[in-house]
């Protein structure tokens, strides 16, 4: 028997209300149903019709996950003894990672899972490479899903950035900027001048006296080094201070073990692959890019996200502004190089290098960004 393919906006089931909603209709026929604990759910799966489905680590009863793969379903059992969910249907926040943060940095999930990408990434089991490939293409699809209709502004720049220093409260200042200008602030979701664009969108909603006051909490833990316990319970205290914060993303990565995710973005996808999550990243700033000052690593994202800009790859070339003329010209001559390949191309009036972080939301507005 044959069964019709549901819409595409109802293919995917991620939650429990989803699943009842689903089966209300008599048929999970073709439906994907991604990390949802349908332990009591059997007499449901006994009396509905599973054909063509498939179940992404889902618990259920053994009797129940018999008959649904004799209905012809696909069943991915969930896999014991991981730090992390590779078939997660949602992004991660700050509780989520930094569960048991009182018991110290390491026993967080966090760690856990960058301990477990330590020992497994350089043995050749194919089987545990192909989890994090399924892990990450998971936060893919979540991080989709969230920023559907979003203008995404990304904030890159360097996790040297200390807490306590004026660049870094410039960060921040610009983070609030653009999520009061009505943009979702996406970083690469670590310390230094990430987490500081995240804690501006954290406190968008909030006084003006509030980010200075949380500015100087924080700066009593200026870096992840050496205990990234007191640094992220820093945060946490700036959380629990002035709770319901603005949102924002970050993306981060276990590839940069020694890098925690920072507490401020309301949603992080944090990936195993730095390549899927850099290119990702970048390609999701659909309303443009600010880059603070930086070294390798901002430089890297610099021409990653020229590449199809000059190309027209993603199609028209998205916003590009970089601060501080004295650090992109001077100290690392990024800026003449840009301005030379956008010569004579359509990214050529999408670029623009400013002075200041103040003058960075305006310049995106200019060049396009609001549009």
């Amino acid at each position: 028997m044959t069964h019709p393919e549901p819409q595409a906006a109802h293919r995917e089931i991620e939650s429990l209300d989803e699943f009842d909603r689903a089966v209300s209709h008599g048929s999970l026929a073709g439906f994907r149903v991604q990390s949802v604990d349908l332990t009591r759910r059997t007499s449901v799966l006994f009396a509905t019709d599973t054909g063509q489905a498939v179940f992404l680590g889902c618990p259920m009863e053994p009797a129940a996950a018999a008959k649904v793969r004799a209905d012809g379903a696909l069943v991915f059992p969930p896999v014991p003894d991981l730090p992390f969910d590779p078939y997660r249907n949602r992004l991660y926040t700050a509780g989520d990672l930094f569960a048991g943060l009182d018991d110290g940095y390491a026993a967080t999930p966090d760690a856990l899972a960058y301990d477990w990408f330590q020992r497994t990434k350089a043995d050749g089991d194919i089987f545990a490479s192909m989890l994090r490939s399924i892990h990450d293409d998971a936060i893919s699809d979540a991080l989709d899903e969230l920023l559907t209709g979003a203008r995404v502004v990304g904030v890159m720049g360097g996790h040297a950035m200390g807490r306590g220093t004026e660049a870094y409260a410039g960060a921040a200042r610009l983070g609030r900027a653009l999520t009061r200008a009505g943009f979702t602030v996406a970083t690469g979701g670590g310390p230094g001048a990430m987490e500081a664009a995240n804690l501006g969108a954290y406190a968008a909603p909030h006084s003006e006296e509030m980010l200075a006051d949380a500015l100087q909490l924080l700066a009593k833990a200026p870096s992840f080094m050496p205990s990234v316990t007191d640094w992220a319970q820093a945060a946490f205290e700036v959380r629990g201070r002035w709770p319901r914060g603005g949102d924002s993303v970050g993306i981060p990565t276990w590839f940069y073990g020694h890098e925690p995710p920072n507490a401020f973005a309301g949603h992080i996808a944090k990936y195993f692959a730095n390549a899927t999550r850099e290119d990702g990243l970048l390609a999701r700033c659909d309303a443009g890019v600010v880059f603070l000052p930086g070294a390798a690593g901002t430089v890297q994202e610099i021409f990653d996200n020229t590449t199809p800009n000059y190309y027209g790859s993603r199609g028209e070339p998205t916003p590009m502004v970089l601060v501080d003329r004295t650090h992109w010209t001077d100290h690392l001559p990024t800026w003449p190089l840009l301005r030379s390949l956008a010569r004579g191309r359509s990214m050529e009036s999408r670029i623009a290098l400013v002075d200041s972080v103040e003058e960075a939301p305006q310049a995106l507005l200019r060049l396009g960004a609001g549009v």
